[in-house]
């Protein structure tokens, strides 16, 4: 699965009357793939998803895949808690022409290790694009133990996993117990650099909106053995990381591209928007990296 180093689950550019934007979509997706971006995700969490209608995902992956133009990897987010839907997107996606699909573990229903095996494995079953697993219990409660990942890893198409368990162990048990080419990926941004450290491939980044060079830095460092350049740059992005998740992702980091010049919009409810104190977070977490990035 061609994700690279940095994969960016892209925002949602709404307009001021709430619909998706096009025209902001083709400028963010320029500044993505001008600023690290190995890859972009559509409709996953930080593209607010749960908003979306079957239409829109539809309709907004398949104008993505026209303006990226084969540039970088388009996975499509296709997964819910509802399997037969997951299905009907997936098919979608692959008509379109996405380059795999990204299946998260399903909410709000709890299923148990068998179910989640079985959503996977139906959904992965119908479709020849490679499967991108994610997992992250903090929004779904469930949490897709390693050995349903191994289980799961040795289906054909299912290629790699999105790990927002924030658990190193876990991780480490997923890439012990996979084969080579099943590669791991962070859903975390502070756990980028832990994660490579242990084996695993890279991250699907939510900051690399605003810090995407940096964090390809970051990984190529590590990858050539500059580990302490690496660790570095990794101490020196933390609070950027937590301040773009102080709040409800994704309004700090759509706060932080208006900020950078470009302009997502706001999001649809029940988000909502960040006051001015809650916006300084934002802005003073910027404003130190800078000045410590030029320091560096």
């Amino acid at each position: 699965m061609q994700l690279g180093n940095v994969g960016t689950a892209m925002v949602t550019p709404f307009s001021p009357d709430g619909m998706i934007d096009y025209a902001q979509t083709t400028s963010l997706l320029e500044h993505l793939i001008a600023n690290g971006t190995d890859s972009v995700i559509v409709s996953g969490t930080t593209g607010e998803s749960p908003t979306l209608t079957v239409t829109e995902k539809k309709e907004l992956l398949d104008f993505v895949i026209k303006v990226v133009n084969k540039r970088i990897p388009v996975i499509a987010g296709t997964g819910t808690n509802n399997t037969a839907e997951s299905i009907e997107l997936t098919k979608a996606a692959e008509r379109s022409g996405a380059d795999g699909i990204m299946l998260v573990t399903p909410y709000y229903n709890k299923p148990d290790q068998k179910g989640m095996y079985a959503h996977f494995s139906k959904i992965a079953n119908v479709t020849t694009l490679p499967v991108l697993l994610y997992n992250i219990p903090s929004r779904s409660i469930v949490n897709l133990l390693p050995e349903t990942v191994i289980a799961l890893s040795k289906i054909d198409n299912i290629k790699a996993i999105k790990e927002a368990s924030g658990n190193l162990e876990q991780m480490a048990e997923i890439i012990e117990g996979t084969a080579d080419d099943f590669e791991v990926y962070s859903g975390d941004d502070g756990l980028t650099l832990p994660l490579l450290a242990i084996g695993g491939r890279g991250i699907i980044s939510v900051s690399s909106h605003i810090v995407g060079n940096e964090m390809q830095e970051m990984i190529q460092a590590f990858q050539n053995g500059k580990i302490k350049e690496a660790a570095d740059l990794h101490r020196s992005l933390l609070p950027v990381f937590g301040a773009l998740f102080s709040k409800p992702n994704p309004v700090p980091v759509k706060y932080a591209l208006e900020k950078a010049g470009v302009p997502t919009g706001g999001v649809r409810l029940p988000l909502v928007e960040m006051d001015e104190k809650e916006a300084m977070i934002i802005d003073e977490a910027l404003e130190k990296f800078e000045k410590r990035t030029r320091i560096l």
